[in-house]
């Protein structure tokens, strides 16, 4: 069972120490005392950093990285010069003991409860086409398929359905027509029970009558899934909506889809700015034929986009997806480029946390 890091606590009155004491035994929360951290990855690993004024400037002195959960503590009166630190350090709350000890019980509590949800939090892509066709949709799905207990969400509005994709339109389940969600903080648990499941892979998709996706509502979805563990793969549109920002923002990674041919990367030359601008982790998928020759590497240097993965032609592709749904060996073309791309997005931090 995993163990929630302890609250670092840097202070100088005993006093103020046994308050924090008593404050974070209330709380369910290891501290751990010292002077000063000992590196800049111990205060960033914390789940808490607890100081009064003298610790605040002594850190913000030694440039330590900029961090949520941070609160200074005193049992003086609060001045001028205690805001001041606060500032300096990136304080979140200034609080004075013993008198506001429930408002840091409750406040450390919820800083533990964070930092065990992201701990065990999954990697969010976003699969976006370089131009109309380039099968951005059926790459999404790859991913999905390929990867650890993967909630694969259908972004795209006008995309038909990804359950038709995969051949899972008769499947019982919940698609986004049938949710009522109004954004806020969902389980994932219940959600995943609620959908769709093929494969292995839970399914949030379209109805068959279109109609704008929820911004708002794909966000609440988006931050289930990964505080769940699960990886989260959203399907996102060409065309700028609401929803396909949110999933823009919201990714790990961004994967656009393009084919190796001029057209394609005039498509995509004209989406990467934007792109970048709303996500900077950005990579490519190429997909062939190579009618003209054109290099994966070529594609890339002219977008300025680095190259995640290239992709053969799928033998069979266009008749599996009429006759039943997407389906792939373990050594297919789709399935070695989603396993390069899974393999970028194990690297993510909040993998490397888990």
């Amino acid at each position: 069972m995993a163990t929630t890091p302890g609250v670092l606590v840097l202070l100088s009155d005993p006093a103020l120490r046994d308050d924090v004491d008593r404050v974070a035994a209330a709380a369910a929360v290891p501290v751990v005392h010292t002077e000063e951290p000992s590196s800049r990855k111990v205060w960033s690993a914390a789940a808490a950093i607890l100081l009064d004024e003298p610790s605040a400037l002594r850190c913000a002195a030694r440039a330590l990285p900029r961090r949520d959960r941070i609160v200074l503590v005193e049992r003086a009166v609060l001045g001028e010069s205690h805001w001041q630190a606060a500032i300096a350090i990136g304080a979140q709350r200034v609080l004075t003991l013993p008198q506001q000890e429930a408002e840091l019980v409750v406040w450390l509590s919820e800083a533990a409860e964070s930092v065990r949800d992201d701990a065990r939090r999954g990697a969010v892509a976003a699969v976006v086409a370089g131009r109309g066709g380039a099968g951005a949709s059926v790459f999404a799905a790859a991913l999905a398929l390929c990867g650890p207990d993967a909630l694969l969400v259908d972004g795209d509005p006008w995309s038909g359905g990804l359950d038709l994709l995969l051949g899972a339109e008769n499947t019982a389940g919940l698609r986004w027509p049938d949710l009522s969600l109004r954004g806020g903080r969902i389980g994932y648990p219940a959600l995943r029970d609620a959908l769709p499941h093929h494969a292995g892979v839970t399914l949030l998709a379209n109805g068959r009558g279109g109609g704008e996706i929820d911004a708002n509502a794909l966000s609440a979805v988006v931050e289930a899934g990964s505080r769940g563990g699960a990886l989260v793969v959203c399907d996102v549109p060409r065309r700028s909506t609401a929803a396909a920002e949110v999933a823009l923002e919201a990714a790990d990674l961004v994967v656009m889809v393009v084919t190796a041919d001029v057209r394609a990367c005039a498509a995509a030359g004209a989406m990467a700015p934007s792109l970048s601008a709303t996500n900077p982790n950005v990579g490519l998928v190429v997909r062939g034929p190579a009618p003209g020759g054109l290099r994966a590497t070529e594609v890339a240097a002219s977008l300025g986009l680095p190259l995640l993965a290239t992709m053969r032609p799928q033998p069979g592709l266009a008749e599996a997806l009429e006759r039943g749904g997407l389906r792939m060996s373990r050594r297919s073309p789709l399935a070695t480029a989603a396993g390069r791309v899974l393999a970028v997005l194990q690297h993510h931090p909040a993998a490397e946390a888990a």
